[in-house]
Order: structure tokens, then sequence, then C-alpha cells
């Protein structure tokens, strides 16, 4: 059984509309098996959210899983064409090429990124997905959903039949920002969008309005392009929210960079306000950064002889002006220095950020000796950040950027670095990390040639570089992107085998 053209109009005018909301339900179920559920964490969780905390995590690097098997090319359900690399017994549905016309009948922006499952019930599920572009061609949504008309950045909503294993349509959820890196989830059926730029009318007349901010967008009706001021105008890149307090923690694409807490005024509701505070870690200070002539020093976690299973007391620093995109004489940098001259703590380019586990994992794509990149885990009960993996090489973990959490209990690493092909990794509980995932989308004419797409967009590079990101789960599908050139997939299969 498939749906009909009508059918998916049909869906995707009443989840624009806003006529669903109240009957889906929210994707906050980042367990192990089942055994956290919402925001309910177990203290035995709690107590091991990675085997790192008791020192035992190594950098190991695995030709392939186990338990899965090795990567061999796979057909793609629709096209026929092999765009991933696979293990055995997996399948996977493409959708939303760039150029694509959605069911709103505007084409499918290009450079995906962040990306997550945002709602569901029994028979669709609802993503919004972010589109990296930095532009100033002007927006691609309409002027109701559009923040700065002079910017093309900004999100499409996505819906999946996953009973019919079919896409049923998209729509342009947000338009006018720049640079929609990351975000992430919330318990309340939305997606926050992150700018990452700091980018306004100081660095460009191009631009009508400051950027820098993060956006609220809904699972169904309309977003308001308003940004959420209060959570800092800075590079930004990912959010994770505690579903226990409904804090949301901050990454910054930045060097140093910020690990930042927004403490809500209300939870749940992020545009009534609240209080931004940069981490601060009890350790000697190694670093340091000269601002307006004043010498600071901080702690730096992705500097040499950092070694798994590390770990650091917590506390805070207040930002009294989060609205500060840059630091007098310079276009950037504003809201970091106020944390840095305090004291705080920086992690070297702070991406990927997500809930899981009953802690908040935190990515640090260039950390560690090896600059290959480095997964922290902060556990907001006891107040520590510990280091939970360190890439010793390339061909171990090549920059990792997007995270997410496994309904299994692993992580799962999109890279974005300099390998080819890039790669989605997994990564398990007792710090192993395997190839799950490989970029085979290679159109040259060594590769499998050019491919036209129905909008009559032609696809004639290698984009086995591109980098995948957009990692996203929902029971047993994964859901994620290839930035280039603009790709989404669902795949499913024998998960149960192995840890994601």
């Amino acid at each position: 059984m498939s749906l009909r053209h009508d059918d998916h109009l049909d869906i995707i005018r009443e989840l624009a509309k806003g006529d669903s909301a109240g009957r889906m339900d929210p994707h906050w179920s980042f367990s192990r098996r089942g055994f956290l559920k919402s925001s309910v964490a177990s203290g035995a969780a709690l107590a091991m959210p990675f085997a790192a905390l008791s020192g035992k995590a190594h950098a190991i690097a695995l030709p392939y899983s186990p338990d899965y098997g090795p990567l061999a090319p796979v057909a793609d359900e629709v096209t026929g064409l092999p765009l991933l690399q696979l293990p055995a017994g997996f399948k996977y549905w493409s959708f939303g090429w760039t150029g694509d016309t959605m069911s709103d009948g505007r084409p499918t922006p290009g450079s995906h990124d962040g990306m997550a499952v945002v709602a569901s019930d029994a028979n669709k599920i609802v993503l919004v997905r972010n589109h990296e572009q930095g532009g100033t061609g002007g927006s691609f949504a309409s002027p109701k959903v559009t923040y700065d008309p002079a910017c093309n950045g900004g999100t499409t909503n996505l819906v999946f039949a996953p009973r019919l294993q079919q896409w049923v349509g998209a729509y342009a959820s947000i338009s006018g920002t720049i640079r929609n890196c990351a975000g992430g989830p919330t318990p309340w059926n939305s997606w926050i969008s992150c700018e990452e730029t700091s980018n306004g009318t100081h660095t460009s007349a191009a631009y009508t309005k400051q950027h820098g901010y993060c956006f609220d967008v809904p699972a169904v009706g309309a977003a308001q392009p308003v940004p959420l001021t209060d959570m800092g105008c800075f590079s930004h890149e990912a959010v994770a929210v505690d579903p226990v307090t409904g804090i949301i923690y901050e990454t910054e694409d930045s060097t140093p960079s910020g690990f930042y807490r927004f403490l809500p005024n209300v939870p749940g509701n992020p545009a009534a306000g609240g209080r931004l505070q940069m981490m601060r870690l009890a350790a000697a200070h190694n670093a340091s950064i000269t601002l307006l002539g004043t010498q600071y020093g901080y702690f730096n976690t992705g500097a040499a002889g950092m070694v798994a299973g590390m770990s650091w007391d917590v506390d805070w620093v207040d930002i009294d002006n989060p609205n500060k995109p840059f630091v007098s004489g310079t276009s950037y940098g504003g809201v970091r220095a106020q944390g840095l001259v305090q004291g705080a703590s920086s992690i070297v380019r702070g991406e990927g950020c997500w809930y899981g586990n009953g802690v908040i994992y935190v990515c640090s794509t260039s950390g560690g000796a090896a600059g290959q990149g480095q997964i922290f885990a902060y556990d907001p009960r006891r107040e520590t950040f510990t280091l939970v993996f360190e890439s010793s090489g390339a061909s171990v973990v090549n920059n990792p950027d997007n995270i997410a959490w496994s309904p299994r209990g692993s992580l799962i690493l999109c890279e974005d670095g300099s390998r080819n092909p890039q790669m989605i990794h997994g990564l398990t509980l007792d710090g192993t990390a395997f190839p799950f995932c490989a970029n085979n989308m290679d159109f040259s004419a060594a590769g499998m040639g050019s491919y036209t797409r129905p909008s009559g967009r032609v696809f004639s590079s290698n984009y086995t570089g591109s980098e995948s990101a957009g990692a996203t789960f929902h029971n047993e599908w994964l859901f994620f992107n290839v930035q280039s050139p603009g790709v989404t997939f669902a795949i499913t299969g024998p998960w149960d085998n192995g840890a994601l």
C-alpha cells in the first residue's frame, strides 16, 4: 500500500496549519532499550553513563562492527542507486534532494545539516531539518516565517510514514536565517535551530538584522521567526534539553568555545526569557586569551594530555549580556569573552550535543592531541564533566560533528573531516568506535555516472567526501543527511544485532 498524491498533500496541509497539535507524541525516548523513559532518569543508569567514567574507555577502532558486519554498497529503495555502504540486512530510502519540489511547491534548499525527529504518532514521524546556507539571496520560505528577508538559511519539516516505509512530503518552516548548522529536539514537540554565526549589520550592509541566535521551530503549525535572544548571540552549534529540569545546554563552534546552559524563566518556553551561564571546570589553567589588551587564563579541555575517564567538577558563571555579538574592535566573541574573563573553561569547536542516558553528551570536533575529536559527558545531577572518548587519529574517527543517542544505548557520530569517504560511526559503552555507514555518492564519470533528478537538476560530481549530519533515531529508524549534494535518508534493518 502507498499513499496517493492527494493523501500526501492533506497530511502536509494539516501539519502546516497546526491541526495535529496535541495529537502527536514528542520524540523523547533516548533510552537504553526502553529502560529510561521521557523525563524519568534511572539512578542506576546515571551511575554508568559511559564505561569511561571508570576510566576504561579507550579509542579503539574496528574496521567494522563484529555484530553488524562489514560495509558494502546497498541500492537505494527509491532510486535504485548504491548511494550508501551499509552492513548486510539494512535498507534505506532517499528523499528531499536539493532542488526537489516540496509539498508547498518550493524547491528543496541545499546544505542539509542538523536534524531530529520532533513528533510522531502511529502513522507518521515528523522531523525538522536544518539548511546551513549562508548567502544573502533571499528567504526560501513565505514572509510569515521569515526572519531576515535577505538571508537564505532556515529549516524544512519532513514527514515519514514508517508503516508504509515511505516519505510523505516536506515544506519550508522557517527562513531568513544564516548557517542553521545544528540544534536539538525539545520535549514540547519542536526543534531549536541554531545559527552558526554572529554576523549582522556590523559585518555587512546586506543583512537587515543581527544574527547568531536560536529559533524554536514546531513540529506542527507555523514557526514564529523570532530569535531567542536570551539564549545568546554567538556561533551556535547544537542544544540539548534536560527533560527533568527544562534547562537547555548549548555548544559553540569556535576556538576557544564555551559550553553554556540556559535557565529558562518558564521551562518549556524559552521565548519567555531566562539566564545564560558558561561552564567553568575545577582545573588549572593551561591556555590564555588576550582581550582588549589583558591576558586571561582558562582551562582548555582539548589540549594534549587528556585521557578518557578524566573528570572535572563543574560550576557556572553568569553571562550578564547574552546579546553581545562581538568584543569591541572585532566582529565576534562577545559572549564567550564574558565567560573567559571569569575563568570559564573551553572546548575546542563544540558541536554535537544530545541528551541521553541521563547525561548531556558533548562533541569537541577538533579536540584532543590528534585534533580529531573528543566526546564528553556532562552529568547535571553530579555536576561533573567527563572525557569519555578521544580519537587518536583520522582512521579512528575523523572530526565528529553531529551526534545522537540510540534507543539501544550507544552514541552515533557523524564525521565532518577530511577522510574520504566520510562515515557515520557507532560508539559503544566500552569506548569502541566502529563504522556503520559510508558515503558512496560518486556521480563522476569514474563512479556511477551523472544522475538527473525529476526536478531536472543534474548531479555529476564525487560527493563521497561530503559530511554526514543530522543523525536521529526513532525506534527502528535512523534518519540522517549528506550535506552535499543535499539528501536525506531513512535507514532500517537488524538493529538489535548490535549496539546501535
